[in-house]
């Protein structure tokens, strides 16, 4: 499936790269997925599995290997070929990826408890296909520098794994063990990205001599760090040693966001959305570490890793790179951009802040920063999918 030949590019454009077909089910999944969860939290409306697929594990799972693994699936397809030189996926393996992928999120809302097994050969036979497409160019570039992408990816493999081997009932510890490595080794890989793009970004984008400082002790130090701390979270969920990791990665995290920083950023909303993503991230560990003197949810601080990290660096991310891979400017992007970063912000804000005050309006708060992300990602997919589904303007292929 995934030899890959001299490119001989099929004429329609959209599987001639992979963030064309992958960003656009992941606009289009972000919008119809939250509105399927505010369906199945506010009225009576459940999954034919109900019972062993609960909505709640439903809307967690799919935002992670749905979504979030949509998002990365059409970066790196995209990336690689850049990075090292080599053809990626287009044309049919493209659309047969693309195919496992539709038929993961389609199935749960047709089958029922008995056939979930079908739904769990689907979606990681999708993640190994996808691991074994971003292993071929590194692999035979030779370029090992990259090859923490593929790792990462076949660690996300064995997350889904053990989260099936729970739903299905065979080891119920496990569904817990998947979806929080799912989760945290999502984030790892927004760590990876960001590490690489976001200063890359800012240094072409403020138009000035500035170079964002990168420090590789810190790269280092919060790479262990934060392995030990999703390792505290799966398995010593609540212990003292989480809170005091967390607070470490605030403080680390928190350091490189200053040597990133510059005051023009503000100016540009491909450039701010990025910066603010990763202060939710950073805001997320402080408050991981208040929730242990204060009484709130735990579910606010993963909020804020999940609706306002990963939400507004990925949205952000995708709205770049389809400008810059169709051979539009990316120094000047559709300005309803940043009225869509704002409301996306403003959702995160609804969703993670208000709650730590208001508790007793906990519903309100949910309904509205559900509508908030719909109407970000609705707003998007008007822009973008007719330029993903067009040729790039300057004539090349991809």
């Amino acid at each position: 499936m995934f030899q890959i030949e001299e490119p001989r590019y099929p004429k329609n454009p959209l599987f001639q790269l992979g963030f064309r077909p992958f960003f656009i089910v992941a606009f289009l999944f972000a919008a119809i997925a939250i509105t399927l969860w505010s369906l199945l939290y506010f009225t009576d409306y459940t999954l034919p599995s109900n019972g062993y697929y609960a909505s709640s594990i439903w809307h967690a799972h799919e935002m992670i290997f749905g979504y979030g693994l949509a998002v990365v699936t059409g970066f790196l397809l995209t990336a690689e070929k850049n990075w090292t030189g080599i053809q990626t996926l287009y044309g049919k393996p493209l659309m047969g990826l693309l195919g496992l992928w539709l038929l993961a999120r389609f199935l749960p809302f047709a089958l029922d408890q008995h056939r979930l097994w079908i739904v769990a050969i689907i979606d990681n036979l999708f993640i190994l296909s996808l691991t074994l497409a971003s292993a071929y160019p590194i692999i035979k570039a030779k370029q090992w520098q990259h090859s923490v992408f593929p790792s990462k990816l076949l660690l996300l493999l064995i997350a889904n794994i053990l989260f099936y081997l729970g739903l299905l009932n065979i080891w119920a510890e496990a569904l817990h063990y998947g979806l929080y490595a799912g989760f945290y080794l999502l984030l790892a890989l927004i760590f990876t990205m960001g590490r690489r793009i976001i200063p890359f970004f800012i240094e072409k984008g403020v138009g000035l001599d500035f170079k964002p400082k990168n420090w590789r002790w810190l790269d280092r130090t919060s790479l262990w760090l934060f392995l030990a701390f999703s390792l505290s979270e799966i398995i010593l969920p609540y212990h003292a040693l989480g809170y005091l990791l967390a607070a470490l990665l605030f403080v680390l995290h928190g350091i490189r966001l200053i040597g990133w920083y510059h005051p023009k950023i503000w100016e540009k909303s491909l450039l701010w959305s990025l910066y603010l993503g990763y202060l939710w991230i950073v805001f997320g560990f402080l408050l991981k570490l208040l929730s242990y003197f204060f009484a709130f949810s735990p579910f606010l601080s993963l909020h804020s890793f999940a609706y306002g990290g990963v939400g507004l660096i990925t949205i952000s991310m995708m709205a770049r790179v389809s400008l810059g891979h169709t051979g539009r400017n990316v120094f000047q992007p559709p300005k309803i951009l940043t009225l869509i970063f704002i409301t996306l912000s403003v959702g995160a804000l609804v969703r993670v802040i208000l709650p730590l005050f208001f508790n007793s309006f906990y519903t309100v708060w949910i309904a509205l920063s559900q509508g908030l992300w719909v109407m970000s990602f609705i707003l998007l997919s008007i822009i973008y999918v007719p330029i993903l589904f067009k040729p790039r303007v300057d004539g090349r292929s991809g």
